[in-house]
């Protein structure tokens, strides 16, 4: 068992597991993301069954758009099949520093999200991806109304493309996203 004075403050869940791959201990791990860096390049990997633990990682690489790897400790097919369904988490500290421009999903959920008029869009609540690029998903800020059926209190979110025509500036210090959008779009 893990003291909780050791476990990482930032662990970021990037995967979970599918199941054994192998006959020697080897596991799938299916990524949260099309970009599996974190899990390719980081060697210590924090597993949450039987409890939150870190692991090992002998080998990591990429097979059929899942991540198959080895662990240290596990050399067997039934020790690696009892980890299945298990969440990969991975210190945000770890993860490979990116080119100037690129950011990691995890850093953008949270910004608030403004148009070039300095109008408020609302906050980033996820991301999501339709093949060719990644969706800033919107949550529009609404003022509490004593109508809870005015149009206001029921303001759906905003899917804004991650692209050059939308995205003017990411500024990850004043947690803001500038964006060309409307508030009527």
């Amino acid at each position: 068992m893990t003291d909780s004075a050791d476990v990482p403050a930032d662990l970021i869940q990037v995967g979970y597991i599918t199941g054994a791959y192998g006959l020697r201990g080897g596991i799938r791990v299916t990524p949260h993301s099309t970009d599996a860096d974190a899990l390719l390049s980081v060697k210590t990997w924090w597993l949450d069954k039987p409890t939150l633990r870190p692991v090992q990682v002998r080998m990591a690489k990429q097979h059929s758009g899942d991540i198959t790897a080895t662990l240290v400790d596990v050399t067997e097919r039934d020790v690696a099949e009892a980890l299945k369904g298990a969440t990969v988490q991975v210190s945000r500290g770890d993860f490979p520093a990116l080119p100037e421009d690129e950011y990691y999903w995890t850093d953008l959920i949270g910004l608030d999200a403004v148009n070039l008029q300095g109008e408020a869009l609302g906050k980033v609540i996820d991301m999501m991806s339709n093949g060719p690029q990644s969706i800033l998903r919107i949550l529009p800020a609404v003022e509490p109304s004593a109508d809870p059926d005015a149009p206001e209190a029921k303001a759906e979110e905003r899917l804004v493309p991650f692209v050059d025509a939308f995205v003017k500036t990411v500024d990850l210090q004043q947690k803001r996203i500038t964006l060309d959008w409307g508030l009527d779009y």
